[in-house]
C-alpha cells in the first residue's frame, strides 16, 4: 500500500485527487487548516474512510509541514495547496507569496530533512498563469514564462525551486502545468462557476443579473477530475519531468456564458463592444449579462491556450476526455440542482415561520 499526502486536500483538485488515489488502494493524508468556519464540504463524503486522514498543517508554518512529514513518511506528495485566486493575489501579495513561493519551499525541505529525498516523489502544482502575458500560441513546455500578476510571479518561483532541488538533491520532483480546470466543486468567486450558478440563479428567478470582466479573455479550460488524473500519471513516470496539462482546445468567457445558459434554457445575444457589451435574453429583450470594470485587473492575461502533446505522449493521458461542452454541462447541472435545493428550503422556512406565526405549530 503506498501512503499519499496532499496539502489543500479541501479544495476542488484535492477533493478529487482524494477519491482517486482511494480508489487505488492508497492510504490517503491530507492537511487542513484550523478554521472556525466548516469548509470540509468537498470531503465530507470521504470523511471516515479507514485510510483517508487529515491533519492540521499549514504551508506557512514550516514546522508543522516538517511535522506532518516526518508523522506520515508519505511515498508521494501533492502539494495543492495555494492561494490560488488571481485577483485576490493584487490584494494580498505578500501572503500569496509566502503560501505560493515559500510554501512550495517548506515542503521540499521537509522531504530532505526527515531523510525522505531518496523514497518520497513530490507533485508541485503549477499553473498555465505563468506564460501571463503570452510570448507564442500554443503554449507548450519549452515557451517562456512571462508572469503578469502576484499569483503567477509566487508561482513561477514554485517552479524553479523545485527544478532545483531536482537537479541539486536528485529529488524526484516534477510540476504540473495545469491550465484551467474546472468542475461543480469550483470555488463560486472563479469565473467558470460565477457563470453557471448565476445562469441556474436567473433561469429559477433568483437572480436578475451577471456582471463580468473580460468577455474576450481566451482560456482553454478541462475538468478537473481528469486532471488529476494526470497529476498522478506524472508521479508513476521513472524519470521526474514537468509537463503542461491542457485540452488543446480555446474558448472566450462569451463561448462560456452561451453554453452555461443554453443549458438552462436562455439563448443570449450580444449587442455593444468592449465595457459596453451586454448579454441579452433572446425570448424576453432583457439584459441578463454586464461588464463591470471591478472585474478587470491590473494586468490582464487574455490568452491562455495548452499544448498537451507531451502528455499525451508520454503518459498516455486523454486530454479530450470529457469536452469543453459536457463540462459546461455537468457544471450548469449541478447548479440548477443546488438552487433549486436552496429555493425549497427557503419555502419550507417561509411556510414554518407563517404557521408559528398563526400558531399552527409552536
Amino acid at each position: 500500500m503506498k501512503t499519499a499526502l496532499i496539502t489543500g486536500v479541501t479544495g476542488q483538485d484535492g477533493s478529487f485527487l482524494a477519491e482517486l488515489l482511494l480508489e487505488k488502494g492508497y492510504d490517503v493524508h491530507g492537511t487542513i487548516r484550523r478554521s472556525s468556519v466548516d469548509y470540509r464540504e468537498r470531503i465530507a463524503h470521504i470523511e471516515g474512510h479507514p485510510r483517508f486522514h487529515l491533519h492540521y498543517a499549514d504551508l506557512g508554518d514550516s514546522m508543522s509541514i516538517m511535522q506532518v512529514v516526518s508523522q506520515v513518511r508519505p511515498d508521494e506528495i501533492y502539494n495543492l495547496a495555494a492561494q490560488s485566486h488571481v485577483q485576490v493575489s493584487f490584494d494580498s501579495p505578500e501572503f500569496t507569496a509566502d503560501i505560493d513561493a515559500t510554501g512550495v519551499l517548506r515542503v521540499l525541505e521537509a522531504v530532505r530533512l526527515c531523510g525522505l529525498k531518496d523514497t518520497c516523489r513530490i507533485y508541485q502544482a503549477s499553473t498555465s498563469e505563468l506564460y501571463g502575458k503570452v510570448e507564442e500560441v500554443p503554449q507548450n513546455e519549452n515557451t517562456p514564462f512571462h508572469p503578469y500578476s502576484p499569483y503567477a510571479v509566487a508561482k513561477q518561483y514554485g517552479f524553479w525551486i523545485v527544478k532545483e532541488y531536482r537537479e541539486a538533491y536528485g529529488m524526484y520532483c516534477c510540476s504540473g502545468i495545469l491550465f484551467n480546470h474546472e468542475s461543480e466543486r469550483r470555488g463560486e468567486t472563479f469565473v467558470t462557476r460565477k457563470i453557471t450558478l448565476a445562469a441556474a440563479r436567473i433561469a429559477q428567478g433568483k437572480q436578475d443579473k451577471l456582471y463580468l470582466g473580460n468577455l474576450s479573455s481566451l482560456r482553454d479550460w478541462g475538468y478537473a477530475k481528469d486532471y488529476v488524473e494526470c497529476m498522478w500519471l506524472i508521479l508513476q513516470q521513472p524519470v521526474a519531468e514537468d509537463y503542461v496539462i491542457a485540452t488543446g482546445e480555446q474558448h472566450s468567457v462569451r463561448e462560456f456564458c452561451e453554453l452555461a445558459f443554453r443549458n438552462v434554457g436562455i439563448e443570449l445575444r450580444w449587442e455593444g463592444e468592449e465595457a459596453e457589451e451586454k448579454g441579452i435574453d433572446v425570448a424576453t429583450g432583457k439584459v441578463l449579462i454586464e461588464v463591470s470594470p471591478d472585474f478587470y485587473r491590473p494586468t490582464d492575461v487574455v490568452n491562455l491556450w495548452g499544448d498537451p502533446t507531451k502528455a499525451r505522449a508520454k503518459l498516455g493521458w486523454n486530454p479530450q476526455k470529457t469536452s469543453f461542452a459536457e463540462l459546461v454541462k455537468i457544471m450548469t447541472d449541478a447548479d440548477m440542482a443546488k438552487v433549486a435545493v436552496e429555493r425549497a428550503g427557503e419555502s419550507v422556512r417561509t411556510n414554518l415561520a407563517e404557521y408559528l406565526e398563526k400558531g399552527i405549530v409552536k
